[in-house]
């Protein structure tokens, strides 16, 4: 991938999240009464058994977790040059990209199920 596309992929992501962080923030404005008003252990569960909620932060996460690490590819790329370097710069960042959306997508399935 040509590195003007990647960069238009960080552009959109960053706009993406601060879209769905918005909506998120919204979830917990628009309804104070219900159990988004409070940040107790059962009400913070039973967000999770609401299907939009957890698609929103499913969202986040995988838009967040794209943009942050293209975002220290890009620093780590600009400490150094070289194809070997950069070759194992995007790999290790697709890994970790990779592990931190599992174990977030985890995380959101294990609470839902709760």
């Amino acid at each position: 991938m040509r590195e003007s596309s990647i960069m238009k992929v960080h552009y959109y992501t960053g706009l993406a999240a601060i879209v769905l962080v918005a909506i998120h923030v919204l979830f917990r404005l628009i309804m104070p009464e219900g159990y988004y008003a409070s940040l107790e252990y059962e009400n913070v569960l039973a967000n999770y058994k609401n299907i939009s909620y957890v698609i929103v932060l499913e969202l986040i996460l995988i838009t967040v977790a794209i943009h942050g690490f293209n975002g220290l590819r890009v620093i780590l790329l600009e400490l150094r040059q070289g194809d070997r370097w950069e070759s194992a710069v995007r790999w290790l960042c697709i890994a970790g990209a990779l592990a931190v959306l599992a174990y977030g997508t985890r995380t959101i399935i294990l609470a839902s199920m709760m």
